[in-house]
C-alpha cells in the first residue's frame, strides 16, 4: 500500500471516514498561498487530535491548525503542507461558571456563539474579545494569533483573559495549563507560551477564560476634525484623564469614506475620532459631556453620540474594515504596524506623506490609545504594474515604525507581495528566543512550517 494511502486508512481509523477529505476538487479551497493539502482531517476530541498529530510526527508530515479560515491570509508562505486539522468539530462549551466568571471551551467554538451563549445566562455576561471576523473566527484561532479589536484599550488582548488551556504538543501529548482558578500558575506559564504562536508550538483545543458581566449601556461619541493634530490633540487629552473610554479609534477620510456604516456619520472634517464607552449608563452620559467639551477645546467641527443598534453597527464596520473592502479592491494589502503611544499622530501623519508621495491610496484606522495603526492599500486595477511602489511603501512604513520603537507585519496581501517582502517586518533580537523554542518543542518542524517570524 502506497505512504498516501496508508496515511489516509489511519486517519480514516482514527476520526472516521466522513471526517477526511481527499478529494482534490475540495482541497483546492484549503489551498494556502497558493499551496494545497493533501487531505483534510477533523477530529472531535483532543484524544482524536492527539493520534493525528502523533501519526503526522511519526511520519513526518506538516500539520497546519485551521478554524474558520479567517486568519488563514497572516504569516508567511506555508514550506509544506500535508495535512490541515479543522477544529471545525471541536465546538463546546465544556464549562461555564458564570458565577464565578470563568468559562471553558473548545477551539472550534466561534465567538459569536459563545458570546450568545453568555449573553442568555443571568443579567448577561460576556467574554471581553472583539478581533475581526467574531462572526466566523473560531476561539482557536483568536488565541493562536492573538487577535484583538478596539476594546482592547479597556480590556487587553486573549493574554489578559486566558487562564487555561489544554494543546496537543507536536509529539502528541496532551499539555494542560492553568485552569479555572485565576492565580493558579506555578513554574513555567505554558498558555502564554502558546498565545500568538501562530499554531507554530502546539494545537490548542480547550481554553479557560475570564467573563465580565455585560455593562448596563454602550454609546460612541463621534467627532470630526479639520487637521490630525487636533484629532490627537483630543485624543490625548482623553488619554490621560481620568476618564474611561472602552476603545479611542482615529480614521483619515478615505477610511471614513470607506466604511459601510456611514449612518449618523458627521459629513465633515478630514479625520474622525471615535470613541466607545461601556458601563453604568448615568457615567456614560458624564463622560460624552465631559469629552464633548474637551473636543470643543481642540476645535472640532462636528459631534454624533451613537446609541443601541446604530453603536454596534458602528464598531462592526470598524472591526470587519477590510472585509468591506476585499469585493471592491481583490488586491487589498492589509498592514498592522506597532509604536510608542505617545508618537500616534507622528506615525499617521508619517504614513499619509509617504502614501501621498508614491500616489497611492491608503485607508488609516489608528488605535490611538494603544500605538497601533492598521494601514489598508487600496490598489486599483493595474496593481502588477506598481507592485515596485507597494514594496518601496510597505519598506518605508516599516522603517517609520521601527524609529518609533515599532514594527510593523503584513496581515494579509496577494502571494506576489508575500513573495518579495518579509511579512513580519525587521527582525528583533528575541526572534533567536523563538527559535530555540521552536526546535526545542518541535524539533521535526511539522507544525505551521514556515509561516511564523522568520519561517519557523
Amino acid at each position: 500500500m502506497p505512504k498516501l494511502d496508508k496515511l489516509f486508512f489511519k486517519l480514516k481509523e482514527i476520526v472516521g471516514e466522513a471526517n477526511v477529505i481527499q478529494d482534490p476538487d475540495q482541497l483546492k479551497a484549503y489551498a494556502i498561498d497558493g499551496k494545497k493539502p493533501k487531505v483534510i482531517v477533523s477530529p472531535k476530541t483532543i484524544q482524536e487530535v492527539s493520534k493525528v498529530v502523533a501519526q503526522a510526527n511519526q511520519q513526518r508530515l506538516t500539520i497546519v491548525p485551521r478554524g474558520n479560515g479567517t486568519k488563514m491570509g497572516m504569516g508567511g508562505i506555508p514550506k509544506k503542507i500535508d495535512i490541515i486539522l479543522s477544529t471545525s468539530r471541536l465546538n463546546r462549551i465544556t464549562d461555564s461558571d458564570c458565577e464565578n466568571l470563568t468559562l471553558s471551551a473548545e477551539s472550534g467554538m466561534t465567538l459569536n456563539e459563545v458570546q450568545k451563549s453568555l449573553a442568555k445566562v443571568g443579567k448577561g455576561y460576556f467574554l471581553p474579545l472583539d478581533p475581526p471576523f467574531t462572526e466566523k473566527a473560531t476561539l482557536g484561532g483568536i488565541v493562536a494569533t492573538n487577535s484583538s479589536g478596539p476594546k482592547r484599550l479597556l480590556y487587553g488582548t486573549a493574554r489578559d483573559m486566558i487562564i487555561g488551556t489544554k494543546a496537543v504538543f507536536p509529539n502528541g501529548d496532551i499539555v494542560v495549563s492553568g485552569g479555572k482558578t485565576v492565580k493558579n500558575v506555578s513554574g513555567y506559564d505554558m498558555c502564554k507560551l502558546l498565545i500568538g504562536s501562530y499554531g507554530t508550538l502546539g494545537i490548542l483545543c480547550e481554553m479557560t477564560f475570564k467573563l465580565l458581566p455585560l455593562p448596563e449601556k454602550e454609546a460612541t461619541l463621534l467627532l470630526s476634525f479639520a487637521r490630525l493634530g487636533e484629532a490627537d490633540g483630543f485624543a490625548r487629552e482623553v488619554r490621560s484623564s481620568q476618564l474611561i473610554p472602552s476603545s479611542i479609534e482615529t480614521l483619515n477620510a478615505l477610511a471614513v469614506q470607506k466604511m459601510r456604516y456611514s449612518m449618523s456619520m458627521p459629513p465633515n472634517g478630514n479625520y474622525l475620532v471615535a470613541i466607545g464607552l461601556e458601563g453604568v449608563a448615568e457615567s456614560i452620559d458624564r463622560q460624552i459631556a465631559e469629552m464633548s467639551e474637551m473636543g470643543r477645546k481642540h476645535g472640532f467641527l462636528e459631534a454624533v453620540t451613537l446609541d443601541s443598534e446604530k453603536h454596534q453597527a458602528f464598531w462592526v464596520s470598524i472591526r470587519d474594515f477590510s472585509q468591506g473592502l476585499t469585493e471592491t479592491y481583490p488586491n487589498l494589502i492589509s498592514l498592522k504596524s506597532n509604536f510608542l503611544i505617545s508618537k500616534s499622530d507622528e506615525m499617521l501623519g508619517s504614513y499619509e506623506m509617504i502614501a501621498r508621495e508614491l500616489g497611492i491610496e491608503c485607508a488609516f484606522i489608528c488605535h490611538s490609545g494603544n500605538g497601533i495603526l492598521y494601514s489598508y492599500i487600496l490598489p486599483g486595477k493595474k496593481f502588477r504594474s506598481k507592485v515596485e511602489s507597494f514594496i518601496e511603501l510597505i519598506g518605508k512604513m516599516t522603517a517609520e515604525a521601527a524609529k518609533n520603537e515599532g514594527n510593523l507585519i503584513i496581515e494579509s496581501s496577494p502571494l506576489l507581495i508575500k513573495k518579495k517582502v518579509e511579512v513580519w517586518g525587521q527582525s528583533r533580537s528575541d526572534y533567536q528566543v523563538v527559535r530555540r523554542l521552536k526546535e526545542q518543542i518541535d524539533p521535526a518542524g511539522i507544525l505551521n512550517r514556515g509561516r511564523f517570524v522568520g519561517g519557523i
